[in-house]
């Protein structure tokens, strides 16, 4: 059987997962429809200035994730308001 390689946060997960509780059908629907929503099924390829890109890789390293889910939120936050 082959070992699947996780990221830090399944790994996390995993680690605490004695820490989660059962919820409802209900919410349990309602968590499954967001994390559909944040599903990233679509390719962007743009030409940013190399200043700001270091600056998003360093604020990125800082929060522990890729600059590129990194600037996928930062692009979500926007879209959503």
């Amino acid at each position: 059987m082959r070992k699947i390689k996780l990221t830090k946060e399944e790994r996390w997960i995993e680690d605490h997962a004695e820490e989660f509780i059962p919820v409802s059908r209900e919410k349990f629907e309602m968590i499954k429809q967001a994390i559909e929503r944040r599903k990233r099924d679509a390719v962007l390829n743009i030409r940013v200035n190399s200043y700001d890109l270091e600056h998003l890789k360093q604020k990125a390293r800082k929060l522990g994730i890729k600059y590129q889910t990194f600037i996928s939120e930062i692009l979500h936050k926007i879209a959503e308001t």
